[in-house]
């Protein structure tokens, strides 16, 4: 067991951001963004041939990550990077490997 005492607060952060990014899925919408402003969740689904319960699941791990932000505007949710945070996951990949 890992005592806990020496985890950095940026080690547990890129992680965090590590493991939403751990589903080829995920790595796809976050490309997808990192492209274009905002997408709608419904145009999501048309491009990726998944259910969209599925899609639901793999965005809201984004989202509780930090990586991606979403607005509702009936009937669809607007999804953006979010560009604070996938600007640190970013620095602390980097940080934490010495790139």
């Amino acid at each position: 067991m890992i005592d806990n005492r020496i985890i950095t607060e940026e080690q547990r952060k890129a992680a965090r951001y590590a493991k939403a990014m751990g589903h080829p899925v995920r790595l796809y919408v976050l490309e997808l963004l990192s492209k274009q402003s905002c997408c709608y969740s419904g145009d999501l689904t048309e491009v990726l041939p998944i259910a969209k319960s599925t899609l639901s699941q793999h965005l809201k791990e984004l989202k509780e990550a930090g990586l991606i932000q979403g607005e509702i505007e009936a009937p669809k949710i607007k999804y953006c990077l979010n560009k604070q945070n996938w600007e640190e996951a970013k620095l602390l990949v980097k940080k934490i490997f010495a790139l």
